[in-house]
């Protein structure tokens, strides 16, 4: 047997979990920082039109060599329209609260993917019986409530209506991973998610078309310019490959307990940014949330151990 001192880490997945966890929390900084110039609509379009553009080649290619299969333009059509939708109140909630809150707010969405997943994977709905998950969903709501309450502007009505597009961008996160999974259950994620993309892309086009005011990019300067390529990179093209990978070579537990940490990063990045702080008590709660999150993820991995 292979002793504890003799195993070898795998670099790549280490590499690819780090690598995640930059890219997850930079991005949220070049989103704020988008806001000053841009509205919500055409920042969006301009972030995931670069995104795509960064892997049209791959795919382009990929179709060239007869390795892409027709069926996953049809799979991809709800993945799209709920990532449309997702996308859509992500980037709006910046416009109204500031990063680390809206990360931190943004970890609820375990406890709306447990709900799906119980609704639509036979095999997760043993976790209904699962005292230890009960626990961990129980201390995320905790968590999410607490971290809401105790913030110092909590009653005023851009934080608010801050709240409410954050908490209802992490419901549709859960709807996004619940809608790909199914979708591209035997898939190459990558090829999914490069058609998503451009699906994407179109949808929101027709929302800067109808809502926004995308002819502002023609005039835009470097700088508003270097941050959509920066949040396109980091939070869309890079971190999704580096996710993928991570998730090929450690399974999905590791990777999603990893990304548990990027409200502290971007906390970071956030105060010395924006000079975003959070009070005592919302570190205590942000805690109970991201404590209540990992004991979730851990029961469902205790659950696929033993089916």
């Amino acid at each position: 047997m292979e002793s504890i001192h003799t195993r070898k880490i795998d670099t790549a997945a280490t590499m690819a979990c780090i690598g995640t966890v930059i890219c997850f929390s930079i991005g949220p900084i070049f989103i704020k920082l988008l806001t000053g110039y841009v509205d919500l609509w055409t920042q969006n379009l301009l972030r995931y039109l670069v995104a795509s553009l960064v892997w049209l080649p791959w795919l382009l290619f990929t179709v060239k060599k007869g390795r892409f299969e027709r069926r996953i333009w049809q799979r991809a059509i709800w993945p799209a329209v709920v990532n449309i939708f997702m996308q859509s109140l992500w980037a709006a909630s910046f416009y109204y609260i500031k990063p680390a809150f809206m990360s931190l707010l943004a970890k609820s969405f375990i406890i709306w993917i447990a709900g799906f997943s119980l609704i639509f994977f036979p095999e997760e709905r043993p976790l209904v019986k699962s005292a230890r998950f009960w626990s961990g969903i129980a201390l995320s709501a905790i968590g999410v409530i607490g971290v809401i309450v105790f913030k110092r502007d909590f009653a005023t009505t851009k934080t608010i209506t801050g709240i409410v597009l954050a908490l209802s961008a992490a419901f549709g996160w859960a709807m996004y991973t619940i809608a790909a999974k199914i979708a591209f259950r035997d898939i190459d994620s990558r090829k999914g998610f490069s058609v998503t993309s451009i699906y994407t892309v179109a949808g929101l086009f027709v929302l800067a078309l109808i809502f926004g005011r995308p002819g502002v990019s023609i005039s835009m300067g470097l700088r508003p310019w270097a941050y959509v390529v920066m949040s396109a990179l980091t939070a869309i093209a890079i971190s999704h490959v580096l996710y993928y990978v991570a998730i090929k070579r450690l399974g999905a537990t590791i990777p999603s307990l990893v990304l548990l940490v990027t409200p502290f990063t971007v906390l970071a990045g956030s105060y010395i940014v924006f000079g975003e702080s959070l009070n005592g008590f919302q570190w205590l709660f942000g805690m109970v949330l991201l404590t209540g999150s990992a004991i979730a993820i851990w029961a469902q991995q205790h659950l696929n151990k033993t089916t």
